[in-house]
């Protein structure tokens, strides 16, 4: 086998390694340093082969293809497919939090800058403010809850 020929099966082998590292095993290293180690190996043989001025010149082709690489990596759809998109806007109610009616009064034991706890039943909660910002000691009332999200407002009788 030939030394060009081995040349291009390490670029080539150190391009699959990065494209692993990036695509199936991100953040474990294992692949991204041996795809350098390949890199690295060509370009000594290159060295040895042709002398410092193609070995200079292979450092800098090496270089530009990984950067290359990277840079269309990053703006190719794959990283958008392998994005988690989907958001979480719920949350499991607490104990507390279940043992809470509509109707059920209480006072605020922090500022109600539209979230914040307050006391229901004997029990601490966290709630949400309907009607604005409601200050620490406020009496409120329970009126409305939506899965584990418990709404108040407040008590002005």
């Amino acid at each position: 086998m030939s030394i060009t020929l081995i040349i291009i099966l390490l670029v080539v082998v150190a391009l699959l390694l990065f494209a692993i590292e990036g695509l199936l095993l991100p953040g474990y290293g294992i692949a991204g340093f041996a795809a350098a180690a390949c890199v690295l190996a060509a370009d000594v043989l290159v060295y040895t082969q042709w002398g410092t001025t193609v070995a200079i010149l292979s450092v800098l082709v090496s270089t530009a293809m990984v950067i290359g690489f990277f840079w269309w990596f990053a703006r190719s759809k794959a990283l958008d497919r392998m994005a988690l998109n989907a958001t979480i806007d719920s949350s499991a109610p607490t104990a507390a939090q279940r043992s809470v009616n509509v109707g059920d009064e209480g006072v605020a034991l922090t500022r109600l800058a539209l979230i914040g706890r307050a006391e229901i039943n004997g029990k601490v909660v966290e709630v949400k403010s309907e009607s604005g910002f409601l200050d620490e000691g406020t009496p409120v009332v329970v009126s409305a809850i939506d899965e584990a999200a418990v709404m108040v407002k407040r008590n002005d009788h």
